[in-house]
């Protein structure tokens, strides 16, 4: 574990790297490891506070290093996965009411961007590569009985490479411990990979 992300799995992992290569980050909130030829990567990216406030400029400048750090990555490793609170819901219907949240932090054009940003260096969002129910979120305050309405957002997210894709069989959403009495306020989501 390592200031709030972890990589757990039954196999020694390898290479493993905390942190974003040449980013001085206090908080380090990423770390790495290779598991046969696939790249794992663990993201918490920062929540940004406000649009407009210090908290948001920095997120957005560390969404900017995190941008830099994949790239480098892709050309290292093809077989390529990110998974993490990204703290970013990607589209309008990613949110249980888009006009409340439109233009609001986690829903700011500028974040959007960032994360389409990611895609655009030939990621995919494993979501979108099933057929999925609306109203799927990840993530609901637990203000306002916000769980039991499904007052939701998605933005916890896995990334998968263009070598990667083909070998993802499902995406889950698994909601079950978001009804558990003491729950975090997010649920997990994980991608099945057969052939691994």
């Amino acid at each position: 574990t390592y200031n709030g992300v972890a990589l757990v799995s039954t196999t020694e992992p390898e290479e493993v790297v905390y942190g974003i290569p040449g980013f001085d980050d206090a908080q380090a909130r990423v770390i790495a490891a290779s598991y046969d030829d696939v790249r794992v990567i663990n993201v918490y990216v920062p929540n940004g506070q406000a649009v407009g406030s210090e908290k948001y400029a920095y997120k957005l400048n560390w969404l900017e290093q995190l941008h830099s750090y994949i790239e480098q990555t892709l050309s290292d490793y093809p077989k390529l996965l990110i998974t993490g609170d990204y703290n970013i819901a990607p589209t309008p219907r990613d949110t249980h009411d888009a006009d409340a949240w439109e233009g609001k932090i986690l829903c700011s054009d500028a974040e959007r961007a960032a994360f389409q940003k990611l895609l655009d260096l030939g990621m995919s969002d494993a979501f979108s590569l099933f057929e999925a129910p609306a109203q799927r979120f990840t993530w609901w305050d637990y203000r306002q009985a916000g769980y039991r309405r499904n007052l939701g957002l998605r933005i916890d997210h896995i990334l998968v490479s263009e070598a990667l894709k083909a070998d993802c069989s499902r995406f889950v959403i698994d909601t079950t411990p978001r009804g558990w009495e003491r729950p975090s306020d997010h649920t997990p989501v994980y991608v099945e990979l057969p052939e691994y």
